[in-house]
């Protein structure tokens, strides 16, 4: 991304980074990040943001073991939806995807390839089905 150098009124500079609907200062660029955990997931600001804009109520994901049927449920759910048929790949230049942090941000380890996501998947139904066990369902 470039940058440049621009003057302000007060004969200061601040630097800009040019994106695809133009200026942004690094500052509004650094907010904007805060919102995304660079582990993974989004932060307690970026799930208000998702809020505001959305007008849906995201939870922090289950960090711990799914111990609850609630928590089997979540957690579940999450890595059927995100694993079972990931929509990209799983590393980009030698680096975990924001996909694959996603995992982390669970309490999950990082898939490094397409067959570490399956089994993301296939572990989040086991605990569909504990689930349902459990509720009878």
């Amino acid at each position: 991304m470039p940058t440049r150098k621009t003057a302000t009124a007060r004969g200061r500079s601040k630097t800009t980074a040019k994106t695809r609907t133009g200026a942004v200062t690094k500052r509004k660029a650094l907010r904007h990040g805060a919102e995304k955990d660079p582990n993974g997931g989004l932060t307690a600001e970026g799930r208000k943001a998702f809020a505001r804009k959305e007008g849906s109520h995201l939870r922090p994901g289950v960090k711990g073991p799914a111990d609850t049927p609630e928590k089997m449920r979540r957690k579940g759910s999450f890595l059927r939806r995100h694993f079972a048929h990931p929509r990209g790949p799983m590393q980009r230049d030698g680096e975990p995807t924001r996909l694959a942090l996603s995992a982390h941000a669970w309490g999950e380890p990082v898939p490094k390839t397409l067959a570490d996501a399956r089994k993301l998947a296939a572990k989040g139904k086991k605990l569909l089905e504990r689930y349902h066990r459990a509720k009878g369902v």
